[in-house]
């Protein structure tokens, strides 16, 4: 079973949520439960896991490789590429490798062969044991801005059991790649004007995906009653929410996950066996 974790806003507690998950299903079934931080422009899952890391491969990614000798400049190539890493002027080409998204269109298309491949490294993974629980981490490399082969190279590392998904924010790409592995989502939001507004993106996304889902509210007692309004207006369920609380807020500056309340490991018990009954 896999389950996956995102939000259509930053800072909603996502990965708090996702590694909570993990822990208390480790804690049941030791060595049958994954966790996959797939949020790779900013992998933090470890900060509250504490596992000892150790590289697992570098992801790389195909980027075409220009023969000028054999081009004739017609600009075929870049008229092809929706990325715009491409640029044909009247004696040269020019190839943004950061924007190239590894297709190989530019290839099939060049009327004379001008273009081959060639691979370079864009992320690296990762993996960690803490307490039976396994922990893989995709990284992006530092200025590059294609997510989605990193999220992709993990994908065949989810191999037990129980593997728990920490998807990056927002409902873009890395989001869609992430999620459309599993077999349910968590959206987690918070009740204010914003967190309502991202969720409503979040759960078109995920609609348009067929995925089953519901709803975690975070930070609960703050902003308004819209996200609760809205979701029953939307039929859709609210599956836990995590009271504004000082003593989760300090715990999670010092990385610790809110089950070492003994209330919310209850909680949170009670969200996994509803996810378990559910996915």
């Amino acid at each position: 079973m896999i389950i996956s974790v995102a939000s259509g806003k930053g800072g909603t507690g996502k990965t708090c949520v996702a590694v909570s998950l993990a822990l208390l299903a480790s804690s049941r079934r030791p060595g049958m439960v994954q966790l996959l931080d797939c949020d790779v422009e900013a992998p933090d899952c470890n900060l509250l896991v504490g596992a000892e890391m150790r590289p697992a491969g570098e992801v790389r990614l195909a980027v075409p490789r220009i023969d000028k000798s054999r081009c004739d400049f017609c600009g075929k190539c870049a008229d092809f590429c929706n990325y715009h890493a491409l640029a044909v002027l009247p004696s040269d080409v020019l190839l943004f490798t950061e924007l190239c998204h590894g297709c190989g269109g530019c290839a099939l298309v060049c009327p004379r062969g001008a273009i081959g491949e060639e691979s370079r490294t864009v992320g690296a993974l990762s993996r960690g044991v803490k307490n039976g629980l396994e922990l893989l981490e995709g990284r992006l490399n530092i200025g590059e801005t294609a997510a989605v082969p990193v999220i992709r190279a993990l994908r065949p590392m989810a191999v037990r059991e129980l593997v728990v998904l920490d998807s990056s924010p927002g409902a873009a790409c890395p989001m869609v790649e992430t999620v459309r592995w599993s077999d349910f989502c968590v959206l987690v939001t918070e009740p204010t004007l914003f967190g309502l507004h991202d969720l409503k993106i979040a759960v078109r996304v995920i609609r348009k995906l067929g995925i089953p889902f519901g709803v975690v509210v975070n930070r609960d007692g703050i902003g308004d009653a819209g996200v609760e309004e809205w979701c029953a207006r939307e039929r859709v369920s609210v599956l836990l929410r995590i009271p504004n609380s000082m003593e989760v807020a300090r715990l999670y500056s010092k990385g610790v996950p809110p089950i070492a309340i003994p209330e919310m490991e209850s909680r949170f018990a009670q969200l996994l066996e509803r996810l378990e009954a559910v996915a």
